[in-house]
């Protein structure tokens, strides 16, 4: 009787867990964040990839998603975007909440200001429950203070995520009060391997790659890189040119099918244009959790 009991538990779980598997696209068009969401042209009937793009300082989803063109990208290849706005208003738009580090506006976010990590970890478990999104192929992505966000998504969510991809905003973490041409190792330890590839042009006045700037800026690319690569256990540092452009900067030999890379393009400014939709996606879909 017992065994029983447990084989008929065991079936129960089974099918429910198809159950939920199963792609309910009404439940994605009933969430609050529906005009936040692209989905690809030819339609969801399974579990597809979800790529969390972050948008700008004083910015919104709308204009990110637009601006990115990732839109096109999702439906060559069949996954969806997600493209909310940062919880705290500011200018014409939003501003994402990183812990500790002042906003562009130059105030640290108010107390009572939206947890940010906890929204976006809740808006991926909301469009997992739908059944249409593949909880193991997650990643994120965005521009400036949205790259910013991206990498402390990195820092204190990594489970969550299979890759990110900041664009003009990588960092490690905040800047060492006592040396600020340091990362604080203690502002960034994450809690699993991540892989990680940057977008950045060498041409980049407001985060530029050799470090300085704005108060949440201050250390290099080459410094973030560096201890992204601790995070990752790499060991072999590389530089590389991928043409007359653009060249890579990164880590290989990284534990557990990971890496660390930046894709630096001579010239580039501080906006997306650095970016090579086609290669962000390759360089995701290699990866799962």
């Amino acid at each position: 009787m017992v065994v029983f009991r447990l084989l008929i538990t065991f079936a129960l779980c089974f099918i429910a867990g198809v159950a939920r598997a199963e792609c309910r696209p009404g439940s994605i068009e009933a969430l609050p964040e529906r005009a936040m969401l692209h989905l690809p042209a030819a339609g969801v009937t399974g579990p597809v990839p979800l790529v969390i793009l972050l948008h700008g300082s004083t910015g919104t989803g709308a204009e990110m998603l637009r601006d990115s063109h990732l839109a096109e990208t999702a439906d060559r290849h069949g996954f969806i975007v997600a493209a909310p706005n940062g919880g705290i208003a500011a200018d014409r738009g939003f501003v994402w909440n990183i812990p500790g580090v002042p906003t562009v506006t130059g105030s640290m976010p108010a107390r009572g200001a939206r947890d940010d990590v906890r929204y976006l970890t809740g808006l991926i478990d909301r469009l997992v429950a739908t059944g249409c999104v593949d909880g193991a192929r997650v990643y994120a992505t965005g521009l400036s203070g949205g790259g910013r966000m991206t990498s402390w998504l990195g820092c204190v969510a990594a489970r969550r995520f299979a890759a990110i991809a900041p664009v003009v905003g990588l960092r490690a973490g905040r800047p060492l009060t006592s040396d600020v041409s340091r990362a604080d190792p203690a502002t960034c330890r994450s809690t699993a391997p991540l892989p990680l590839l940057a977008f950045a042009g060498d041409a980049d006045t407001t985060n530029p790659i050799t470090g300085g700037g704005a108060p949440y800026w201050q250390y290099s690319q080459a410094t973030a890189l560096q201890r992204w690569a601790v995070l990752n256990g790499c060991s072999d540092p590389y530089a590389r040119n991928l043409g007359a452009t653009v060249y890579e900067q990164g880590y290989a030999r990284c534990q557990h099918g990971t890496s660390v890379a930046a894709r630096v393009t001579r010239g580039g400014p501080h906006s997306w244009s650095v970016v090579d939709n086609e290669a962000m996606w390759a360089f995701f879909s290699r990866h799962r959790r």
